[in-house]
């Protein structure tokens, strides 16, 4: 799949032209780090082509210029041994020839233009689709082949008269058949002048099966009556050349059956991403006109559209209820455990399930742009990246094979230059060629990155990458936005306040209403829903009645309206010079906790509004939890320095900025960052997004702007700011588990290697180690799959600060 380019956050210089495409490739053939490495060389040739190449989950994520087309970096992946293919698009059902909106892609699908179908997720290798069935016969046939072999040469009773004959005619079909997928891929490799792990395997069997024919035929093996004995060790000469028939087949069983149980595993890394897909809804209910009711694919549903929604069944797609009312489980989309009740105007997000009544809702987003769309996007995107640890151990896969080729070539030189007996130094060489994985340093990063950001989207954190989840580990001071952030951002008009001998209370409403309807900001919103509730006589003008509207963040917006202007805005710091009784409103607003705004008409000022927000009720301890972490809680706000100290105080942060414009945020960020602070950001306005930008690690509510979550490199989907905490938790678990992935992997190829270079490894004991090394590395990410944040996190108990729950708070006007 291609889409435009995003701007990064932060873009590292590059002498290349700058990408202005991303293309998603499915990759086929790749079995280990060095395969990784190559693609991505091949790739990197090409004018002004970045890519990133994904071993777990089979794709590159490439950044080109318009200039190379989709079939050019198609063939170029072909030109390195490698089949490649855009991810296949479900067929979209047509749309009838009727009048009607567009038709769409699928309204909770990974993107628009195209979705992935059961058999080519990004978890599933390409090669396993088709081919699943013939590559499990393939490896029982090995299985019985092999296994009599193996019995017979690790117990001498058992070898009767000829045994060895009977294995031979054994082993051969399982070096030569059995084995043929490492071969083929290994002269593949050989045709593009590159070497593989496949390229090892095949020499590892193809050098015990051949050592083993020389021996049958023309060392003395073959003669009737011969036993062998079994030994972890390489024996000494005894005049008869040895079998190594159980090395040969020995090693293709166990990297057979290796590589399924690992592609088994890997497969469960990406679970959580394949129930994000489940949750797409294929069909819909849609009323006619004349009453009736009939079934269509989600494809043909447009925006605009209505559709309905049953007890028990899935919301389509994002949209806004026009009747009906129930309670709607959002657990699997943004992890939140308690549901949400909905009635007529509130909105609804697609995948959602419907636990009460019957719902009539009108589609606002469909295909891409709905939000389990973008989280699907966001999941994808993390899974993709690459940690810097893991760009190290490409590096050294990348040599890692021509090394160990040159380092088996070099024992079997020594063995026999030091007069070692000829079997001997061929068991060490192929027990190099068999024990070395680089298939464990690939796998490192990969696997972890998908079971963590599958756990995290599970828990309502979605993260952009590893790049986001090391500086996420790293941080010890977290800017707290408030209004959205830490209350709930859904405020309300507690008192209203006029002049003395002023304008009529009603008309200086309707022109403040009118105003603000242009604003998507949550005070605008409580003083639309003020008039409609409580002033229903007041009759409001539509918006683009407005002329010359402006909003400043931080502190108001203005408009004109009849020929007057018209202000609301943030009071002066020093409201004496009001006219009374404005002047001890707003000191009484900001005695209580609440927000105050002026109205201004014509530049009079009018009223004063005191406006509520609700702090989020687990706001104490989320603080707390980020302070027992080693984080430092800053409360930065645009709202009067009165207001933001009540806020403070009952959530127990001691350093308070208040007054904050946006430029300010962002210089109180860059000053933290002076005094060596590793600053993140968390925010849900357009106020927030340029110290979001500039933050170490930006972080938006869910419910925020789109440029908030633009600008931010964690996105919290649940409205609960523990979540925070979470994934500080979550980040530190996933970076230890890629350390000890990368630990093993390094440590085991540097443990192994010398000793079978030694001669004290067996070919056959080598192989089982290769593959279990990369079976270990798969497990352990495969824990992240059960992470629970602490226990503390999800308790009952309540502080007594956090008790102390008022419906006050603040607002910081935008």
């Amino acid at each position: 799949m291609t889409q435009p380019e995003q701007a990064p956050r932060a873009a590292a210089p590059t002498a290349v032209p700058p990408a202005d495409r991303t293309t998603t490739l499915a990759i086929g053939g790749m079995t280990c780090g060095a395969c990784v490495g190559r693609v991505e060389r091949k790739l990197g040739r090409l004018t002004g082509v970045s890519a990133s190449v994904n071993l777990a989950t089979a794709r590159a994520r490439i950044d080109h210029p318009a200039a190379v087309s989709v079939t050019d970096l198609v063939a170029t992946v072909e030109a390195a041994g490698f089949t490649a293919h855009l991810p296949e698009a479900a067929p979209a059902a047509p749309r009838p020839d009727e009048a009607g909106p567009p038709a769409a892609a699928s309204a909770a699908g990974p993107s628009a233009d195209a979705e992935e179908p059961a058999d080519d997720r990004p978890d599933a290798r390409p090669e396993d689709g088709d081919g699943a069935g013939a590559e499990r016969r393939r490896l029982l046939l090995t299985a019985a082949l092999a296994l009599p072999v193996l019995a017979l040469s690790m117990v001498p009773g058992w070898q009767f008269r000829n045994w060895q004959w009977l294995c031979f005619m054994l082993a051969a079909p399982v070096a030569v058949w059995g084995a043929a997928p490492f071969h083929v891929r290994a002269l593949r490799g050989l045709r593009h002048g590159a070497a593989t792990m496949d390229t090892l395997v095949s020499l590892g069997v193809a050098a015990s099966f051949g050592w083993s024919t020389y021996a049958l035929f023309l060392g003395g093996a073959g003669t009737p009556g011969m036993t062998m004995p079994f030994s972890l060790l390489p024996a000494a000469g005894d005049g008869t050349s040895h079998l190594y028939l159980e090395a040969a087949v020995g090693v293709p069983l166990f990297v057979l059956a290796g590589r399924r149980m690992e592609a088994r595993a890997r497969r469960g890394t990406g679970a959580a991403l394949r129930s994000l897909a489940e949750l797409a809804a294929k069909e819909v209910s849609v009323p006619g006109p004349d009453g009736t009711e009939r079934r269509i694919p989600i494809a043909r549903l447009g925006v605009g559209d209505r559709f309905l929604v049953r007890p028990g069944e899935r919301v389509a797609t994002d949209g806004t209820v026009r009747t009906g009312s129930s309670a709607l489980d959002l657990s699997l989309i943004t992890g939140e455990s308690h549901p949400v009740e909905v009635g007529p105007g509130a909105t609804v997000v697609g995948g959602a399930v419907n636990s009460g009544g019957l719902l009539e809702v009108r589609a606002d987003a469909v295909g891409g742009d709905t939000q389990l769309a973008r989280i699907t996007r966001l999941v994808e995107d993390a899974q993709t990246g690459k940690t810097r640890a893991q760009r190290l151990a490409d590096a050294v896969a990348a040599v890692f094979v021509p090394a160990v080729l040159t380092i088996a070539v070099t024992v079997l030189g020594f063995w026999l230059g030091a007069g070692a007996d000829p079997q001997a130094a061929v068991t060490a060489a192929v027990a190099v060629l068999v024990v070395a994985c680089p298939c464990a340093l690939g796998l490192a990063t990969p696997t972890a990155l998908l079971a963590a950001t599958g756990r995290g989207a599970q828990l309502g954190i979605l993260v952009s990458g590893p790049q986001a989840l090391e500086r996420l580990r790293r941080i010890d001071t977290v800017v707290l936005d408030k209004t959205g952030t830490l209350t709930t951002g859904r405020m309300t008009v507690r008192d209203v306040t006029h002049r003395t001998d002023g304008r009529d209370p009603d008309e200086v409403l309707r022109l403040a209403a009118t105003v603000e309807q242009c604003s998507e900001h949550p005070v605008a919103r409580a003083v639309l829903g003020h008039v409609r509730d409580h002033r229903p006589a007041v009759r409001l003008e539509p918006a683009a009645a407005v002329r010359d509207f402006t909003a400043t963040p931080g502190f108001g917006v203005r408009g004109a309206l009849d020929g007057r202007t018209v202000t609301v805005v943030r009071p002066p710091d020093d409201p004496t010079g009001l006219p009374a009784p404005l002047p001890e409103a707003v000191r009484a607003a900001g005695a209580a906790g609440r927000t105050a705004v002026l109205v201004t008409v014509d530049g009079t000022p009018e009223a004063v509004l005191a406006l509520g927000d609700a702090l989020r009720p687990d706001g104490y301890r989320a603080v707390d939890h980020l302070r027992r972490l080693g984080v430092r809680p800053v409360l930065a706000t645009g709202d009067r320095a009165a207001t933001a100290r009540v806020v403070a105080r009952q959530l127990a942060i001691t350093e308070v900025h208040a007054q904050a414009r946006p430029h300010d945020k962002a210089a109180l960020v860059t000053t933290l960052q002076e005094h060596g602070g590793r600053v993140a950001v968390v925010g849900d306005g357009v106020n927030d997004a340029a110290a979001l930008a500039l933050a170490d690690l930006g972080i938006a509510m869910g419910g925020g702007t789109d440029a908030a979550i633009g600008a931010a490199d964690v996105t919290l989907v649940r409205e609960d700011l523990q979540a925070i905490a979470d994934a500080v938790r979550l980040a530190r678990r996933t970076l230890g588990t890629i350390r000890a992935n990368l630990f093993w992997a390094f440590g085991y190829n540097l443990v192994t290697v010398p000793l079978a270079a030694v001669g004290l490894l067996n070919p056959m004991l080598a192989a089982a180690a290769m593959s279990a090394s990369s079976l270990l590395v798969v497990g352990n990410s495969l824990r992240l799959r059960a992470w629970q944040p602490p226990s503390a996190t999800r308790g009952t108990r309540r502080s007594t600060a956090a008790s102390r729950h008022r419906t006050n708070g603040t607002w910081e006007s935008a």
